[in-house]
């Protein structure tokens, strides 16, 4: 009997580990005290959009050339998110994103819930507007159907309207359409899958509203209201636009702007409210190597026009909090965080690591404990690993944080390599390396990545073998130190602190790579026996 007892007790301290939520030890937003303080997630969530769903709250975001791509977060009180999924496997065209494409692919996209499905709309500038649908927000998801091809066709929103048409709102990428910071309306057919007209100009903000883009569509009381951030990313401020007429004239209103806050460019994001009638809007905030991060601010309506964050003068504009009540969504939740750290104790990778191109079912095997990175073929064209595909990542989870890499590396032949990497337009790693006489350990850092400059390399010296743990520490600045060790326990410095700087319009990622550079029927590996972030 007591042994029956113990295996039960056993098995239910298993069960509840797994349903444990993941609390980061970096940024937790909530203060457990009924208030929080933003951003609600200290990672690059870029152009974020949501919907609620009854009492869930599901977020979006941009996700450029990483795959998977198009995140999906969930809340139940809009300050505890996790990440939940992703509804883009690989990225059409196929072909095409099998290498990075910095800076294209997933651009703005927006969520809807309409007649128990959910609707993503997403734009790749270099090709169109695609709808991916799924009746379940676990998928599966529809593969990409293209709504319109074209060049400079970003950031789609839908609306249903009360007759049943069905419109697409969306702005113009200057970089492709050469032209920008106007808005237009076009009509898609009753499936929501093509659009059927031309469409039709319906605010030109070149005068006061440069570089409007970003536009989410909504009605209420009547009207017609275009959300849609304008003035340039970091800079920029929120701007509502509203008419009785679906295709205006549209009155403007600026809703909220940085106003005496650190919180530059405070814009670009989603309406959602509550079942208790309370307003909120999710938007970004661009913090440079950290990416785009997310915030929360409370909304309210005044005269049929929305007010943003708090209104200190009452002139109808408001700026961002920095603390604030939580919403009041009827009852609490548990604290939890999107996931970082990895034991890799799964059988399939991890929600938070993402691929810099459409993956190879071969990159990676995880399971047993550990995650078994093969090493891929470099190409002769690619001049350093911003160029590579089988980078695998992780976004900056706070201002502040350590990671710890414990790893076994098996190569096969010389000019294998792997390591942990931070990655931006400039790059650095501490990493190991097969010669003919060994393996060696070296530190490696390659300025203006980019634009093809070559990896600088500092050898370290020739290592045992075996178990090796290598770490950065990312300080106030995105300063990052790294280091080794080969105990786990004592470790030294791998060289001169390395400051991390953006990717294109993503902020640094952290990650793991293994490469050879010989042609060969067999790859070496390495496993990566687990991935902490403190």
């Amino acid at each position: 009997m007591k042994k029956l007892f113990a295996l039960s007790f056993t098995l239910f301290s298993l069960y509840a580990t797994a349903q444990q939520p993941y609390i980061s030890k970096v940024w937790v937003s909530d203060n457990k005290n009924g208030t929080f303080k933003n951003p609600v997630i200290y990672a690059d969530y870029s152009d974020p959009d949501a919907c609620r769903v009854g009492d869930d709250y599901y977020m979006i975001a941009s996700s450029f050339d990483a795959i998977p791509g198009l995140p999906i977060l969930h809340s139940k009180d809009l300050v505890n998110w996790t990440l939940i999924g992703h509804a883009l496997k690989r990225q059409p065209p196929y072909d095409h994103f099998s290498q990075p494409r910095h800076g294209g692919g997933v651009w703005a996209p927006s969520i809807r819930y309409h007649n128990n499905e959910f609707y993503i709309y997403y734009p790749d500038p270099d090709f169109g507007i695609y709808v991916v649908k799924a009746k379940n927000i676990n998928g599966p998801w529809s593969d990409p159907i293209l709504v319109e091809g074209g060049k400079g066709l970003i950031d789609p929103c839908p609306l249903w309207d009360d007759d049943g048409k069905v419109y697409l709102v969306h702005a113009y990428a200057g970089s492709r359409a050469g032209i920008k910071s106007i808005i237009v309306v076009k009509t898609l057919d009753a499936t929501g899958t093509r659009v059927t007209d031309g469409g039709v100009l319906v605010f030109d903000g070149h005068d006061q509203d440069p570089t409007l883009e970003g536009p989410k569509f909504y009605k209420r009381n009547g009207f017609y209201y275009i959300f849609a951030p304008a003035g340039g990313v970091a800079t920029g401020w929120q701007l509502v636009l509203r008419s009785k007429n679906i295709y205006g004239p549209y009155e403007r209103k600026v809703v909220m702007d940085q106003g005496s806050t650190k919180i530059n460019g405070p814009h670009q994001g989603a309406w959602v409210d509550t079942k208790t009638g309370e307003h909120w809007f999710l938007h970004f905030q661009d913090v440079g190597a950290y990416g785009r991060i997310v915030h929360l601010q409370p909304m309210k309506w005044v005269n049929n026009w929305p007010v943003i964050g708090i209104d200190k003068d009452g002139d109808g504009k408001g700026e961002p909090v920095i603390e604030y009540k939580k919403p009041n969504v009827g009852k609490s939740y548990p604290l939890q965080t999107p996931q970082e750290s990895d034991e890799f104790n799964g059988r399939t990778l991890a929600l938070q690591w993402q691929w810099q191109a459409n993956p190879k079912p071969y990159w990676a095997f995880p399971g047993n404990g550990y995650l078994r990175l093969f090493s891929g073929m470099v190409a002769d064209t690619a001049k350093n690993l911003w160029f590579v595909p089988n980078v695998l990542m992780q976004k900056f989870p706070a201002e502040e944080f350590t990671t710890t890499v414990k790893l076994d590396f098996k190569p096969r032949l010389a000019g294998e390599r792997t390591g942990l990497i931070i990655m931006g337009s400039d790059y650095a790693y501490v990493g190991l390396t097969k010669k003919e006489d060994g393996i060696y350990l070296s530190y490696v850092v390659c300025d203006k990545a980019e634009g093809g400059k070559p990896e600088q390399e500092k050898l370290i010296g020739k290592i045992s073998g075996g178990t090796t743990y290598l770490r950065v520490q990312v300080g106030k600045g995105a300063k990052c130190n790294f280091m080794y060790s080969e105990d786990g326990k004592k470790f030294t410095s791998a060289g001169d602190t390395f400051t991390a700087v953006p990717g294109r319009w993503i902020g640094a990622k952290i990650g793991l790579f293994c490469t050879r550079t010989a042609v060969t029927n067999d790859a070496g590996f390495a496993d990566i026996d687990w991935f902490r972030v403190e």
